[in-house]
């Protein structure tokens, strides 16, 4: 009988100690959760009184809070800032570096302040530079002798696109196509140009040289020059100005001196009349341009800035200089080809000109704008003919927002407009551009979305802190920060170093409920959003 049960002995044994075990496997469990409950149990730290102040978790796609988000407004707002002559910067030929730096970050603080959005800035007043070139020496203008460098050495442009994109501002090269030496450039130097080129270069009766523009030397060396800019610098935009054949009056009214180029195309069986041909050479030169521009990098916008009447009769109040004749400039048709990504016509004068009229021109200029490219009218900041300049300038932009709609926008010539006027300035900000302002897309630029931004946030007794981050930092040119108090919201456009803001917890009595965050890419092209509720 012993032997007989004996096995069922063992069972039972294995199955106590078994349960044993797990007992003792269970308590400890039991014991490390007293240790953690007892844990809690102490005095807690100021910080842990206040739980609510903990950053809250940067949110998740999948967890993303859907809100209707307002219209950031959007309008195009920049100033030419010239260096020939030295009319905006540098403002002397002989400043030193440190001068040259203080007045540059003056004047993009100065826009920036007061919600402009981009400045066009001249590197090549007249076949030299205002950067390191291989290609044309530096500018008189900047150090006081052709080709030679600053002292101690920086490049200018490469600090111009540095502190522009720091505030957020697109940075627009400005270079005349043609001119090869300015009167108030000093004596015609060894090192200039003229003196080393092989194209041909003529010399007008005012005392300026000028490249020919039909001669092939001449656009191949201007279209050498755009390339090394465009694939070296980190630009938002190539700009040219309404020079193309010099105005008559450069030559006391004579004719243009291009004798020896026209020679050789009649030569070989050209058939086009002088003019024709001077317009077609202009003609092929800005569409090879453009298209150069867009094989480099796509993304690098291409705008010129023509007299402002095509020609007298166009619109048929229109009186005044024609640019087809006198210039040879045929700027309808680079409008109506769209060789342009936007299109600034000086429109220089007064709303109630008679024989210019600002409306009626910017009118008909929208009507040629067949391709649907940004027109953003150059603005006479400095001198227009008004009784009061700044309320004609204000109410020029807004009549180009009438016209224009959500793709308005305005060059102001110049930055001197608005340095040396502060009622000019002081109007501005009060009225046009109190708010600030995303530039217009270019949807017809395509380009990669931009980053969607993680956000959390930490609450405090009486602000909120933001913070936000994202894995492509190079890819922000600048944020939105939308923010809802009770049923309002507000926005606020930020440069792309911040990553942080405090904002009011209550404002107007309404408590800040949500907050959302968009980066928004170099073409004014916003990311998707990520909004939160504040808890």
């Amino acid at each position: 009988m012993k032997l007989k049960y004996f096995p069922l002995l063992i069972l039972l044994a294995f199955v106590i100690n078994a349960c044993g075990s797990q007992k003792r496997k269970t308590v400890k469990r039991s014991v490390k959760t007293t240790k953690t409950v007892a844990k809690t149990k102490k005095t807690p730290t100021k910080s842990e009184q206040q739980p609510h102040q903990k950053p809250q978790p940067p949110v998740k796609k999948e967890d993303a809070l859907r809100v209707q988000l307002p219209e950031v407004k959007r309008e195009f707002r920049a100033a030419w800032v010239a260096s020939v002559a030295n009319i905006n910067w540098p403002s002397k030929k002989n400043l030193s570096v440190q001068e040259q730096k203080n007045e540059a970050l003056f004047i993009l603080e100065l826009l920036k302040n007061h919600h402009f959005n981009a400045v066009i800035f001249q590197v090549r007043p007249s076949a030299d530079a205002l950067y390191k070139s291989d290609l044309e020496p530096w500018s008189y203008f900047l150090t006081g002798e052709v080709g030679r460098a600053p002292e101690p050495y920086y490049d200018p442009l490469e600090f111009w696109i540095e502190e522009a994109h720091k505030l957020g501002m697109e940075l627009h090269i400005w270079l005349n196509p043609y001119r090869a030496h300015h009167s108030n450039g000093g004596k015609v130097s060894p090192k200039s140009m003229i003196n080393t080129t092989d194209a041909n270069v003529v010399r007008l009766k005012n005392g300026m040289y000028w490249f020919d523009p039909s001669d092939p030397k001449t656009q191949n060396h201007t279209s050498a020059v755009v390339r090394d800019l465009v694939r070296r610098y980190d630009i938002d935009a190539v700009h040219f100005d309404d020079y193309f054949y010099p105005y008559s009056s450069y030559n006391n009214g004579a004719d243009f001196p291009d004798q020896r180029t026209w020679n050789e195309y009649i030569a070989k069986g050209g058939q086009l009349s002088k003019a024709d041909w001077r317009r077609e050479n202009v003609n092929k030169f800005v569409e090879r341009i453009y298209k150069e521009i867009k094989a480099e990098k796509p993304y690098v916008k291409f705008g010129i800035s023509p007299f402002g009447i095509w020609k007298p009769g166009y619109p048929a109040s229109a009186k005044g200089l024609s640019q087809y004749d006198e210039l040879y400039a045929d700027a309808k048709l680079w409008l109506n080809k769209g060789w342009v990504d936007y299109f600034s016509p000086q429109l220089y004068w007064a709303i109630d000109s008679k024989g210019q009229s600002f409306r009626e021109l910017l009118l008909w200029w929208k009507a040629e704008n067949t391709h649907k490219r940004h027109l953003w009218p150059g603005l006479n900041t400095v001198e227009i003919k008004a009784s009061h300049r700044p309320t004609e300038i204000a109410n020029q932009i807004r009549l180009t927002r009438e016209i224009l709609g959500d793709d308005a926008g305005a060059l102001h010539w110049s930055v001197a407009g608005l340095i040396k006027k502060y009622d000019m300035l002081s109007t501005l900000a009060k009225d046009s551009y109190k708010e600030e302002a995303l530039a217009p897309k270019s949807p017809w630029i395509k380009s990669e979305k931009a980053p969607r931004p993680e956000l959390n946030y930490t609450l405090n007794p009486q602000s909120v802190t933001i913070n936000w981050k994202t894995s492509q930092p190079a890819k922000v040119f600048k944020w939105v920060l939308y923010l809802k108090y009770g049923d309002s919201w507000e926005t606020m456009i930020l440069n792309p170093s911040e990553t942080s803001k405090a904002v009011e917890r209550v404002k107007n009595s309404k408590l800040l409920s949500v907050i959302a965050l968009q980066s928004v890419d170099r073409l004014s092209n916003e990311s998707d959003y990520t909004a939160l509720k504040v808890q």
